[in-house]
């Protein structure tokens, strides 16, 4: 039986990048069946190929690396020779896209520039990620996601009143950052395909994480004052809105999304209304206006909420046509039965360690070209077919093996 190509079939990509925002655009694509062509060094490849939970023998398997670097094909190059370098050069001469997300001048400084990559092919899409972008007075720093968080509002996102502000655990401006490259870098492909002119496409940590505020940010900046934190009480004194999240009897938290035209007719069906209205917490619009108010409404509901179970208050909201869910943690998110359904996460054999692992599915469904998740590279497992098709002969390769410039 003939397999479907992906929707990105025929698309080769040569990404010279690690860590998360500079992989993960390209397994994206490499799902969705472009050839996506990763450079590592010899011998010690990419580091992050040592990161997060380790499995099988010696760590063979990494669930960072695994997580990021899926379908792609890994060549091991030493960018520090001249030869290493023509090689490059001439992948590029094949490639449509090329990824780097080195600290800000090292690319250049190494010979593999936007400058110096389009003279070999000038309909070539270049991307390159950076923490804090290339404006700017900190452009030349080297970052992580934390960086991106830090700088973007993010921890005051989720941030409590009266507690510290902190990061997260989960890389979200790294994700974010990753996401917006992926759709970057295929809008300027679009272009270099309609044109013959290729482009430089540059995305940062920062700048991702702070698209990523969306519009609180604007209503932030319009208002020229910090956010309500601990709950989102948005709207006008007459539309208030609220988004929150209360934990049941048992600690287990949900959270709850009304506009101003749901927010009596959900507490009338949760049975809070009476005892709101006794206690003069009734009227929303008040929180927007009345710091008192607003503290007084978010305890009786936090109050009210604490009665009963997390799934007794779900079914009472759903069956109102409600906006709720329970607040799952990062276990119960993998087994949540919308994730499941829809493959956000599958499972894989894994022979060589005598497992069958969780990993990410695909965030897409495509009626006629579905994407299609696999497994990462061992360490210069393609060496021998790209360099072959570039026209090196076996005896060719094994030279190069062997003085370590693969």
């Amino acid at each position: 039986m003939t397999e479907t190509p992906g929707p990105l079939n025929g698309i080769r990509v040569v990404a010279c990048s690690t860590a998360q925002a500079g992989t993960v655009p390209y397994m994206l694509m490499a799902d969705l069946g472009a050839e996506v062509i990763k450079i590592e060094a010899p011998g010690t490849g990419d580091p992050s190929r040592h990161a997060g939970e380790l499995r099988g023998e010696n760590g063979a398997i990494s669930s960072f690396f695994e997580t990021n670097n899926r379908n792609v094909k890994s060549v091991t190059l030493s960018l520090k020779t001249d030869e290493g370098r023509q090689i490059l050069y001439k992948l590029i001469e094949t490639a449509d896209i090329f990824g780097q997300n080195f600290r800000p001048g090292a690319a250049e400084r190494n010979g593999f520039g936007y400058e110096d990559l389009k003279k070999i092919n000038p309909r070539l899409v270049y991307a390159s990620v950076s923490a804090y972008g290339p404006l700017g007075p900190h452009a030349g720093l080297r970052g992580t996601d934390a960086v991106g968080q830090a700088l973007s509002g993010i921890a005051e996102a989720y941030s409590q009143p009266g507690q510290p502000m902190r990061t997260g655990v989960v890389s979200v401006a790294d994700e974010a950052c990753a996401i917006l490259t992926f759709g970057g870098v295929l809008a300027a492909l679009h272009h270099a395909r309609t044109t013959g002119v290729g482009q430089k496409v540059e995305t940062s940590l920062a700048g991702s994480a702070v698209r990523l505020m969306g519009w609180t940010l604007t209503t932030t900046m319009w208002r020229n004052r910090n956010p309500i934190t601990g709950a989102r009480i948005n709207g006008t004194r007459e539309r208030p809105g609220i988004a929150a999240a209360f934990n049941d009897a048992e600690s287990k938290p949900l959270v709850v999304q009304l506009d101003h035209k749901d927010w009596k007719k959900a507490m009338e069906a949760l049975g809070f209304w009476g005892t709101l209205e006794e206690r003069g917490a009734s009227d929303l619009g008040l929180a927007l206006v009345d710091e008192e108010k607003k503290d007084l409404i978010l305890a009786s509901l936090s109050e009210l909420f604490a009665t009963g179970r997390r799934d007794d208050w779900l079914e009472i909201l759903r069956e109102a046509d409600m906006v709720a869910a329970p607040v799952n943690t990062l276990l119960e998110a993998s087994e949540d039965p919308d994730v499941r359904a829809n493959d956000y996460i599958s499972e894989f054999e894994y022979p060589e360690i005598g497992e069958k692992l969780k990993v990410h599915g695909t965030p897409w469904r495509f009626s006629e070209t579905p994407a299609k998740p696999g497994r990462a590279p061992k360490l210069g497992e393609h060496n021998s077919e790209v360099l072959g098709s570039l026209g090196y002969s076996e005896a060719e390769i094994a030279s190069l093996a062997e003085r370590k410039i693969i």
